[in-house]
């Protein structure tokens, strides 16, 4: 009889250990600050050093924005001059949304498909800033490309990302290559 009174206080331990880290826990969770409901804080990138070698080394005019409100946050900034001397930078624009300048020299149709991430090209055509941008609609992102006439020496440029058309808008008549 003594065994069975020996596993009865074992067991018994083990539950009140149990609650008692439950309990911890609990009091931890409700103390302890946490902030579900606010966006995280997306860090701001300089990329004027990236922009500066960008325009040196490639082999057509890089463009990058002029004038966004200071609520559009760049967050990436990518210059290849290897791989087809490709230009990419990323912006948080002002709904969260995410808005992304690319360019390249790359075959303009594989890089196009890669840099909307597969959408299609549409019928509508706008004229932004001066020139010609073809509209594409896709699953994941919509872009504007710029047409083939008005990309300077070979070069294509997409505007990209989970932002409305209009933010598009917004950064592709912000661009500017000097």
């Amino acid at each position: 009889m003594a065994g069975a009174n020996g596993k009865q206080n074992t067991v018994r331990d083990m539950v009140l250990s149990l609650g008692l880290i439950v309990l911890v826990g609990l009091v931890m969770y409700l103390f302890i600050p946490h902030d579900d409901d606010q966006e995280p804080d997306i860090k701001r990138v300089d990329y004027r050093v990236e922009l500066l070698t960008a325009r040196r080394a490639a082999a057509y005019p890089v463009a990058a924005p002029q004038g966004l409100p200071q609520a559009w946050k760049p967050t990436s900034v990518r210059f290849d001059g290897q791989e087809h001397d490709s230009w990419h930078l990323g912006f948080h624009a002002p709904d969260g949304e995410y808005v992304t300048l690319k360019q390249s020299m790359d075959k303009r149709i594989p890089f196009i498909e890669d840099a909307t991430q597969g959408a299609e090209e549409t019928e509508v055509a706008e004229e932004i800033g001066g020139r010609t941008w073809i509209r594409y609609t896709g699953g994941r992102y919509d872009a504007l490309v710029l047409s083939e006439d008005d990309d300077a020496k070979g070069a294509t440029t997409v505007v990209a990302g989970t932002g409305s058309f209009e933010q598009l808008a917004t950064m592709a008549k912000a661009l500017r290559t000097s």
